[in-house]
């Protein structure tokens, strides 16, 4: 089979006006960004806020194998195939990070037949949203430092200052690091996350205008001062500056498929640190313009998929329709403690349904109807795949197998037709906690029916952020966990479905801007690191302009 850069050359693409035509996007609201990717003007939501929603579809996982079981190239493949059966299909994913493409995973811009393009180009600056969500997380950075020298902040507590520095790139490097060195007075420990855990990034992905945008950057906490009052960026008079960074970033971005159905392509946070959705205003522009809507959740169910529901349709008034459980032989295999998940290996990969069930247990907590899509690869063998099949229709559970990656749209006819009887079904969806909970309940029921956990276990130094956090008015957010997606507990060891463990919260962050409290569980980092051989060492670009290596 062609690898994904020679399909991606070959494919004819279509100049994005004649994309976007169809879906009645007036010329005035289109901002193009060369031939093949756009703008689509956010005011012009507010302009169609009278038309239906069309159904929304969230694909999510299994936990996944650390090189990911191609939820993207199920996403747009999945919406190749809907649109082959006669429907107005729209998709949402989000940008793929600079740190995953140059590191183990690759650019995130699907496979084979189901890829958005140009993928080169959306997989590195694209239209300069990460760039400006970096810029802007950092211009308040450099505002707090800068105030610092000038002792503009003389009441600030430099030993409470909860804002850090942002990089795209994975660098192990920058996570501790110190800044304002050769002055008593300045100098301070800092530290770097990558810019797809920004706050910055999480805010522009719930915004639904640019004011609320400028408004969620002007609440986000940056430190306390000494008598403990919480210091945000519109005390520190840096919300208009950063907004004035992101004015263009609010607008969706939109591309195309292999096939040529419309792809917004918007924002990038992390599932297992974030958010791990593409924004909102995307996916609320795609409601509108089109009837069907598969749009991706990061990670696994207990990411984000549990974010996209009790975060994104929370702050958005969005419902879903139907979820798709993405699963390979692979993770399977991987989760049913196989020696080499890449070799076939039937009996682990019976083992690996333990997992599955777990997510698929998880999705009837939001009262979603799901259907698992095992996404089959070319070497998948045909009798462990045919084994694992039947199993899972022998727990009860819809299950479908599509080959979208080989044969686009056409390899997932089958569990398009069947998630069109699922979104005509009746919804029943719920959120998990009520927003009046306690910061501690959300937390337990999270960790209890999602997890599968006994319990919560809170540091003394959580139970302190916690306090600071409730004394500033804050403490009645939702919940953003940050954990391992390698395993359904916070530790990336316990493969499978794990049982008889406990949920650590080591310490307590405020995302006040975008709207959620962050708990950090495990050893969860907010800056990764390359790999002994990262992808980048094989990255090269030829005298044409080609990336090759990818």
């Amino acid at each position: 089979m062609e690898t994904d850069t020679e399909i991606a050359r070959r494919i004819r693409l279509k100049p994005i006006g004649e994309i976007v035509e169809p879906l009645g996007v007036p010329e005035a609201h289109l901002i193009p960004y060369g031939r093949y990717a756009a703008k689509i003007d956010a005011s012009f939501l507010a302009e169609i806020k009278g038309r239906p929603d069309g159904r929304l579809i969230v694909v999510t996982a299994m936990s996944p194998t650390p090189e990911g079981e191609g939820k993207t190239t199920l996403t747009i493949g999945l919406a190749q195939s809907l649109r082959l059966l006669g429907k107005k299909t729209v998709a949402a994913i989000r940008q793929p990070s600079l740190g995953p493409f140059f590191g183990t995973k690759g650019g995130a811009t699907g496979g084979g037949f189901s890829q958005v393009h140009p993928a080169d180009d959306i997989a590195l600056h694209f239209t300069g949203d990460d760039h400006a969500v970096a810029t802007g997380h950092n211009l308040i950075s450099s505002l707090i430092d800068n105030h610092i020298y000038h002792a503009k902040l003389p009441g600030l507590d430099q030993g409470r200052i909860a804002w850090g520095r942002a990089s795209a790139l994975n660098d192990r490097a920058l996570r501790d690091v110190r800044v304002g060195l050769g002055r008593e007075d300045t100098e301070r420990p800092d530290r770097f996350q990558i810019s797809a855990s920004s706050e910055v990034m999480s805010a522009l992905c719930l915004a639904t205008s640019l004011e609320d945008l400028r408004g969620r950057i002007g609440r986000m906490l940056l430190a306390f001062t000494r008598d403990g009052t919480a210091f945000t960026a519109e005390d520190l008079k840096a919300a208009g500056s950063a907004t004035a960074l992101l004015r263009y970033a609010i607008h969706p971005n939109i591309v195309q498929s292999t096939e040529g159905v419309p792809v917004f392509v918007h924002g990038g946070p992390f599932g297992n640190v974030s958010i791990g959705c593409s924004s909102l205003m995307a996916t609320k522009l795609a409601m509108k313009l089109g009837d069907y809507v598969v749009t991706e959740a990061g990670f696994a169910t207990d990411l984000g998929a549990e974010k996209f529901f009790d975060l994104k349709c929370r702050a958005g008034g969005i419902r879903p329709s139907a979820a798709v459980i993405v699963a390979t032989l692979r993770s399977l295999r991987y989760h049913g403690g196989a020696k080499d998940y890449h070799l076939p290996d039937m009996e682990a990969a019976i083992r690996g349904l333990d997992n599955l069930d777990k997510h698929v247990e998880n999705m009837a907590e939001f009262k979603v109807g799901a259907l698992v899509v095992i996404n089959r690869y070319a070497d998948d063998p045909a009798g462990e795949l045919e084994a694992v099949k039947k199993s899972i229709e022998g727990r009860g559970v819809a299950v479908c197998v599509a080959t979208v990656r080989q044969d686009g749209g056409a390899g997932g006819l089958e569990a398009a037709r069947s998630l069109i009887k699922l979104c005509e079904a009746e919804n029943s969806f719920r959120f998990l906690y009520e927003r009046d909970a306690t910061f501690e309940s959300k937390v337990m029921t999270i960790a209890q029916r999602i997890y599968g956990a006994d319990g919560v276990v809170f540091t003394d130094r959580a139970r302190r952020d916690l306090a600071s956090l409730e004394s500033a008015g804050l403490g009645g957010l939702p919940v953003c966990m940050a954990k391992t997606h390698r395993s359904l507990s916070d530790d990336s060891k316990l493969i499978g479905r794990p049982r008889n463990f406990n949920i650590t919260v080591n310490a307590i962050g405020a995302a006040a801007g975008a709207g959620f409290l962050v708990a950090y569980c495990g050893s969860i980092l907010l800056m990764p690191g390359l790999s002994a051989d990262p992808r980048a060492s094989h990255i090269d670009v030829d005298i044409n302009g080609h990336i090759t290596g990818v």
